[in-house]
């Protein structure tokens, strides 16, 4: 547990380093987008027994990492990745299957994109949009640590053992009481320390990114479960002490962080 809370402390300081530099160095949120992306393509090829099908396993690498630097041109470079993955599976046919293919390329094109959304999200709000970002990190890992604790102190039913079998009812009520409860905090501190009350945040907003958040944020982790469950492995790396992998961290983010820039997109969260 103690390696847990350390590598989860030094993943928020990280995360805030990268807030609290956003207005001199801009372009650090989407190098460290960029790093997660393609991490957690290089732990999912691994995964599968992919990386040393190099046809594959470098478009996809290549993909990962460009992503948040596309843009408006994101698209068309998603176009061209198409083309390239299935040219490589027809050229090396008898070396790969479709099935490969498809898993790969489903998860570049996800897990890229999603993460990619909290570059949009800093652009929706133009000097608020960090405040965004850290939300829709928070969301997902507020809940994560609420779950923890409430689970292990607290849990008696399981929520969904065939997949996750420490995951349990207790642990996910908890994980969403704490992310209420936090998203509105934060919403506090936001509009009184940040700003001294001329500018407030929409506590609406706060509660759904907490509430709603919370259940987006176990069906990411619950999705990837299941895919380990597919790849027969407990964890896709073991970079961060407690955690496992980058991707085994950032799973619940690549749900949240699109969620969250929908909810944004219909409903503001500055006034």
């Amino acid at each position: 547990m103690l390696k847990r809370v350390l590598s989860g402390v030094v993943l928020a300081l990280f995360f805030a380093a990268v807030i609290l530099f956003n207005e001199s160095f801009p372009l650090a949120l989407n190098i460290v987008v960029a790093l997660i992306s393609a991490a957690s393509v290089f732990e999912l090829t691994k995964a599968l027994g992919l990386e040393r099908k190099w046809f594959l396993f470098l478009p996809a690498l290549a993909m990962a990492a460009a992503a948040p630097f596309c843009g408006d041109a994101l698209f068309a470079v998603y176009c061209l990745f198409t083309l390239v993955m299935f040219s490589a599976m027809l050229l090396y046919h008898r070396e790969t299957s479709f099935k490969e293919v498809a898993v790969l390329y489903s998860m570049v094109v996800m897990i890229p994109s999603a993460l990619n959304t909290l570059v949009l999200l800093r652009a929706m709000a133009p000097g608020h949009g960090m405040f965004l970002v850290l939300v829709a990190v928070m969301s997902a890992w507020v809940a994560d640590v609420g779950a923890f604790f409430a689970g292990t102190f607290f849990g008696k039913h399981k929520l969904c053992p065939e997949i996750s079998p420490k995951k349990t009812v207790e642990g996910a009520v908890g994980g969403l009481v704490l992310n209420v409860a936090v998203m509105l905090l934060w919403g506090l501190l936001f509009s009184q320390w940040f700003y001294g009350g001329t500018v407030q945040a929409n506590y609406l907003f706060l509660f759904l990114a907490g509430f709603l958040g919370t259940f987006v944020s176990i069906l990411g982790d619950l999705s990837f479960s299941l895919i380990k469950r597919s790849c027969h492995i407990k964890d896709f790396g073991q970079v961060i002490p407690g955690h496992g992998g980058i991707l085994d961290r950032f799973d619940s983010v690549i749900f949240t962080a699109p969620f969250l820039y929908l909810l944004a997109t219909y409903l503001p969260p500055v006034f």
